[in-house]
């Protein structure tokens, strides 16, 4: 099966909203070895200016997980998830994330590639705050291995 190449341009509807926990942050930044104070003490956070915590600049792809499940739950996408690897992600903050934030994110395929018989999708994820204002631009490019 291809990659249905009229995926590209395709905007799916945002997601329910996800609530940014002080646990979730701190369970996130151990699991990146993240070392920064902000992300594990209010006070050191709160000193720097924050509200809460703050999240290692990873952690959108908490967020984004849930709109790249969209494009791979689509029946007409023709994406193997088995054949799936991820080959980029990048980040393009407006400002970072902390603790109580209510984000919902839009998945956008940008674009659809074919390279020596393998796909390359890339999804850009869209997170905004409860305010509806941008926090960051998630860009995930993902390989789907064609047939052998």
């Amino acid at each position: 099966m291809t990659v249905n190449p009229e995926l590209a341009g395709r905007v799916f509807p945002p997601t329910e909203p996800y609530l940014v926990g002080r646990e979730k942050i701190r369970e996130f930044a151990r699991s990146v070895f993240a070392t920064n104070p902000l992300c594990f003490d209010v006070s050191a956070a709160q000193a720097a200016g924050y509200s809460d915590l703050v999240a290692p600049p990873t952690f959108p792809v908490v967020v984004q997980e849930r709109t790249l499940h969209q494009l791979l739950s689509e029946p007409d996408a023709g994406i193997d998830f088995s054949r799936v690897v991820h080959g980029d992600q990048r980040f393009s903050f407006s400002r970072p994330i902390v603790a109580g934030d209510e984000l919902t994110a839009t998945l956008t395929v940008a674009s659809i590639k074919s390279l020596g018989g393998h796909s390359m999708v890339t999804a850009e994820s869209s997170i905004v705050g409860a305010d509806g204002e941008h926090v960051v631009t998630a860009i995930s490019t993902l390989v789907v291995r064609g047939d052998e």
